[in-house]
């Protein structure tokens, strides 16, 4: 018969090895567009498209999948703005249709563009400090392309 082991192992963040990665702080860089383990080098070779690795400590970035989530948090986020905006303005002022228009539609789109690389940016920073997608150490061998 085989003896069962009754000592109990708490896993705790202490315990894994590596190095620490704090979730808020990459995350935080990473809205800055900024390399989620340093801050300090840049996290984006373009508009959208993140770099292969940071100029200053040398991490890889090719691991991330960000995807669609960006585009969708943008999405939400703006609406949970301009929305409230719209309906406040119409209730209470009632303004012509061609004046809220020429006013929303612009918002809309200066702000889904500007929260675009940050928003990319933090999801990176996320998937980093969650050693998502071949950001751990240990990652394997073989990562499917994109």
């Amino acid at each position: 018969m085989e003896t069962v082991n009754t000592t109990t192992t708490v896993w705790a963040r202490d315990s894994v090895k590596g190095e620490k990665r704090d979730l808020w702080t990459a995350m935080k860089r990473g809205f800055r567009c900024r390399c989620p383990r340093c801050g300090d080098g840049k996290l984006f070779s373009s508009f959208l498209k993140v770099g292969t690795n940071c100029s200053t400590c040398g991490l890889d970035y090719t691991p991330h999948r960000a995807d669609d989530l960006p585009a969708y948090l943008v999405i939400i986020i703006v609406g949970h703005i301009v929305v409230p905006v719209v309906l406040w303005v119409e209730t209470n002022y009632s303004p012509a249709i061609w004046l809220q228009m020429s006013i929303y539609l612009p918002l809309t789109f200066i702000a889904a563009l500007a929260l675009l690389q940050p928003v990319k940016g933090a999801v990176v920073g996320f998937q980093w400090a969650q050693r998502m997608h071949g950001f751990d150490e240990i990652a394997p061998g073989e990562i499917p392309p994109v």
